[in-house]
């Protein structure tokens, strides 16, 4: 049963539910939470169906198991896909949010929509992000009817977060391969490996793709300090702003400059950008040809 499916009659008994994700580590692509929910008296059950964690399963495997859970009408489940712009987005806004946080409201997410729904969750089991008990915590405190269990390597103890395993690795997967680039520069491929930092096709792909102007295709986490090393050489790229200074006051004709030293990609130790005084620094393209901002068309 997926997350579209009416709601059948078990989701009135006690349920429980699993959580996990896929994709956290890579520089590539979305990250994923998945989870999976079943009747409390189905749980034996559950453990038959040879659920483990993704990762130690073959994608035919993977697949073969996602395919059988979504055709199974004692399971539901559900996906929260998060792309990798809202990820660099949020990780480098002025307030940052962390990937653990990050992590902490998809989950939130995930059991707020199934609860929603009108499934009566009793148990949840979570595999951990950050420490176990403050995480356990923070959700029994959103959930208090809810009794969770946050342990870390949950995905490999509990089938019922193994399955929920196995739904956000299979989703990626095809994601990714689904993935369309939107960019329109010639020789884009997406021979990019598994997407991890290490992986030599994605180090390949990630040299062959930067831009020193307009940075990476939209496929990347471009705040993640893999991809610093790439822009050595990176066009500085200067813009105006219409926000006013710290102390309330603003520049003489009303806009700063800011200044992005590296596209945003560096580490948050690094100072990402800077304001310099208005009408300094302004790029010499938009000087010599006397292009201003425009606010109103």
């Amino acid at each position: 049963m997926g997350s579209g499916a009416a709601i059948p009659q078990w989701t009135s008994e006690p349920c429980i539910m699993g959580i996990d994700e896929a994709g956290r580590g890579p520089v590539l692509g979305p990250m994923v939470y998945g989870c999976l929910y079943c009747a409390r008296s189905y749980e034996n059950t559950l453990s038959s169906l040879n659920f483990a964690d993704s990762k130690t399963l073959k994608e035919e495997k993977r697949e073969e198991l996602f395919e059988n859970l979504k055709a199974d009408e004692s399971i539901g489940w559900a996906v929260d896909i998060i792309d990798p712009r809202e990820l660099s987005a949020k990780m480098l806004k002025k307030n940052k949010i962390n990937l653990n946080e990050i992590s902490h409201d998809s989950a939130i997410g995930l059991i707020t929509k199934v609860l929603n729904m009108g499934v009566l969750l009793t148990e949840v089991y979570v595999d951990t992000v950050g420490d176990a008990e403050k995480y356990r915590t923070k959700l029994s405190e959103r959930f208090p009817a809810v009794k969770f269990v946050v342990a870390k390597k949950a995905d490999s103890l509990y089938p019922v977060v193994s399955g929920a395993s196995i739904v956000a690795k299979v989703t990626r997967d095809r994601a990714l391969q689904d993935w369309v680039l939107e960019e329109t520069a010639e020789d884009l491929h997406k021979n990019f490996g598994s997407g991890y930092p290490g992986d030599p096709n994605t180090k390949a792909w990630l040299q062959h793709h930067k831009h020193l102007v307009f940075g990476f295709p939209t496929l990347v986490r471009f705040s993640w300090g893999t991809c610093t090393p790439y822009f050595k050489d990176i066009a500085e790229v200067l813009w105006e702003s219409n926000e006013t200074d710290a102390d309330g006051s603003s520049s003489a004709n009303g806009k700063r400059q800011l200044k992005l030293s590296n596209f945003g990609v560096t580490k948050s130790k690094r100072k990402i950008e800077e304001i310099e005084s208005s009408g300094k620094g302004r790029c010499k393209f938009f000087m010599a040809r006397k292009l201003e901002q425009v606010t109103q068309f």
